[in-house]
């Protein structure tokens, strides 16, 4: 009897011990270390009826394909030229709402984006000084005819790849900002196709090229992988004439 009874007890002892462990197991994968998990963003701009939302229907890719008798140099330049515009445009829309306040960093998806002045000095600033830093650097570089020449006979600079990359960069960080910190108010203004349609068509150019490392998009690339998959076909009313 009193065997049973040792060996009763030792079972629920060991029953214990497993509920104990089970339950610290549990508590330890919710609380690592005594801390919450961090709680992921809530990203509205994947929401499928705002994604859907485009300003053209076509593949777009057609657009950025340097044809066959343009000069390669030439195009990335007219190209990365349009785009600093389209981008600025794009956010002077919403600049109103990027303040020091309420932008006090320049982040998307949970990365903070700092400056580098010309002598590489590292800079933390907020989101309306990172842009402007932004919009005024790539102004001076694509009106200044050493780097972006407009006359006949004029030659590209040697590292001039270099330079469409490092512009390419700075209005991927604006663009990725705008859906971050301003989509809401995007939508509120109904404008939200043309950001849809900007991004992909941005995207679209940088891959046809490799213009930006793909480690330094992949915090869109959720968002990359629905734009830039082509939107099905549009249901046709067929009426029967009689």
């Amino acid at each position: 009897m009193a065997e049973g009874e040792s060996a009763c007890d030792e079972s629920r002892a060991g029953h214990s011990r497993g509920l104990l462990s089970t339950l610290f197991y549990r508590k330890s994968k919710t609380k690592p270390n005594g801390k919450k998990p961090p709680v992921e963003e809530k990203k509205p701009y994947l929401e499928p009826d705002y994604t859907k939302v485009r300003v053209v229907d076509f593949d777009l890719k057609e657009l950025v394909v340097l044809p066959p008798e343009i000069d390669l140099n030439e195009w990335l330049a007219s190209n990365t030229t349009t785009f600093f515009n389209l981008i600025n445009l794009q956010y002077s829309t919403v600049s109103e709402f990027c303040t020091g306040d309420t932008c006090p960093v320049m982040s998307a998806c949970n990365t903070t984006y700092y400056w580098y002045d010309e002598k590489g000095k590292k800079t933390k600033c907020t989101a309306p000084q990172y842009v402007d830093f932004v919009m005024s650097s790539v102004q001076k570089l694509v009106t200044d005819e050493d780097n972006f020449p407009t006359k006949y006979g004029k030659e590209f600079p040697n590292a001039f790849d270099s330079l469409v990359k490092k512009i390419c960069r700075y209005l991927f960080h604006v663009l990725a900002h705008i859906y971050w910190a301003h989509f809401k108010e995007t939508v509120a203004m109904d404008l939200h196709g043309h950001l849809n349609t900007l991004y992909t068509h941005f995207i679209v150019f940088i891959r046809e090229f490799n213009l930006m490392d793909p480690k330094e998009i992949a915090i869109m690339d959720d968002l990359t992988e629905v734009l830039c998959t082509p939107l099905p076909p549009a249901p046709q009313n067929h009426v029967t004439e009689r």
